[in-house]
């Protein structure tokens, strides 16, 4: 168990040294992380691991990449993106050049998700899909499209439930282990970072999924970044978020309307 007070101090005290601002972070999902950095670092407390970063600031990169890294996967929650395909991108067909932000992209599976299913509905050509994170490391990573041959099985059963029905392997090459997503998905991506506690809209969507990414903020910060998406978001854009997220709770509700089953909101114009 980590003290919160001990815990606040560190996170204040790494923001006023480093510029990187936690203070705001869900602290039982921060606490896990902690603590398991602490162990893999062999630190017994966070004034040890502090002293540590202080001594050699090479380590504050590994240290914020171990602490903001998410789980993810590709196709994750099927019925999610089946929504996707059967009342999104009926409306996102009708514009010219269609723009897709994909916030907290991770190392890249939602974003090469969304780029699978716009290229199967014959909308990749007209699309830009922006994939940000904080984190330098994996948005590196993400770029690259290349990922562990081992995660396929799981990825291709998640398409077809999904409504894939095209054959993924027909989007990607595989050599010695794994597999790189081709040139035309990743011709039609940009990868960049973005802090979304601190930096500001950078265009304007028609769709924004940032999905189990706000699980790990509380209240107040949750509401600061819906409030971003809202302004980044054109009249009748779509918001999508992850299972545990929602709108309710938001200043903001009253100006999306949920859309079916799935956490996919409209913004009202």
């Amino acid at each position: 168990m980590i003290d919160r007070n001990e815990m606040d101090s560190f996170f204040q005290v790494l923001l006023n040294q480093f510029g990187y601002d936690f203070t705001e972070y869900n602290r039982s999902s921060l606490e896990r992380r902690l603590k398991r950095i602490l162990l893999i670092w062999k630190s017994p407390d966070l004034d040890d691991l502090f002293q540590k970063i202080m001594r050699d600031t090479s380590l504050l990169v590994p240290f914020v990449q171990q602490l903001t890294v998410p789980f993810t996967t590709m196709f994750r929650d099927p019925d999610f993106f089946l929504s996707m395909r059967q009342q999104i991108i009926p409306y996102l067909s009708t514009f010219p050049l269609i723009r897709i932000w994909i916030a907290g992209c991770s190392t890249g599976e939602e974003a090469y998700t969304t780029a699978v299913l716009l290229k199967e509905c014959g909308l990749l050509q007209r699309s830009l899909i922006y994939a940000t994170d904080i984190n330098g490391s994996v948005v590196e990573r993400a770029s690259k499209g290349i990922f562990p041959m081992e995660n396929m099985h799981e990825y291709v059963h998640n398409y077809a439930l999904s409504g894939g029905n095209n054959g993924l392997s027909a989007h990607y090459s595989a050599n010695h282990g794994v597999i790189q997503f081709s040139d035309e998905l990743r011709s039609r991506m940009v990868f960049s970072t973005h802090n979304l506690v601190s930096d500001a809209s950078f265009n304007s969507f028609q769709l924004i999924l940032c999905r189990n990414v706000l699980i790990y903020f509380n209240r107040t910060l949750q509401n600061r970044v819906i409030r971003l998406f809202y302004e980044s978001l054109e009249n009748s854009g779509f918001l999508g978020l992850g299972p545990k997220e929602t709108l309710v709770f938001s200043t903001l509700e009253s100006r999306f309307q949920r859309i079916g089953q799935q956490k996919i909101w409209k913004k009202l114009t």
